[in-house]
């Protein structure tokens, strides 16, 4: 039988890493980061949202800046949120080959789709920061707030950054557990009870 995930929520509520020593230290950092600027973020959206719709409504014109603002959180929330969806194991994924392997082959094929992915981000990340020092030799920048765009895509390297790092615990995480995980503290598995739609 699989023992329990070792990635708990305390009594407060906080994130406690399923790993030791250093590395569980910045996982910890890490997810704590994620979650404040997942919150942030998404909160500020409402806020300009509906102040935007307020304004437009009640005072006869909405906030110029509002549709930019907008474009930023968009933007801050989907590359914070791969790092979020990676640590608790919720990306999409096509296991038809991977189920139908014994649970040895399962954990070498786990380690080779984290490994692989966690270099797939930091590609991702190298190529996004490249694409930013080309914005910035540009000079372009967002016409209501007249902040450099580059602002708005800094994130992005940022968040490839986070996933890469995740999916290199992930790997870090298997090669250390006689289970297999999806994360860091989620293993890989099924729920037993049937839910009637």
């Amino acid at each position: 039988m699989s023992e329990l995930p070792q990635e708990v929520e305390d009594d407060t509520g906080s994130y406690t890493s399923g790993l030791p020593g250093f590395l569980g230290t910045i996982d910890e950092w890490i997810a704590k980061t994620e979650a404040v600027i997942l919150a942030a973020g998404v909160i500020l959206m409402a806020v300009n949202t509906c102040a935007n719709v307020i304004g437009r409504f009640v005072f006869g014109e909405g906030l110029f800046f509002s549709g930019e603002i907008n474009r930023i959180l968009i933007i801050l929330i989907t590359f914070a949120g791969i790092g979020y969806a990676a640590r608790h194991g919720r990306h999409i994924r096509m296991s038809a080959i991977y189920d139908a392997l014994p649970p040895k082959g399962r954990k070498v094929l786990m380690i080779f789709i984290a490994l692989f992915t966690s270099m797939v981000m930091f590609f991702l990340c190298y190529h996004s920061y490249g694409y930013i020092e080309t914005l910035y030799g540009r000079g372009r920048i967002l016409p209501a707030l007249g902040l450099p765009i580059w602002w708005m895509y800094i994130w992005v390297p940022i968040g490839f950054a986070i996933t890469g790092i995740q999916y290199l615990l992930t790997a870090i995480k298997n090669l250390t557990s006689k289970d297999v995980y999806l994360s860091t503290g989620v293993i890989d598995g099924y729920a037993d009870t049937e839910s009637e739609v």
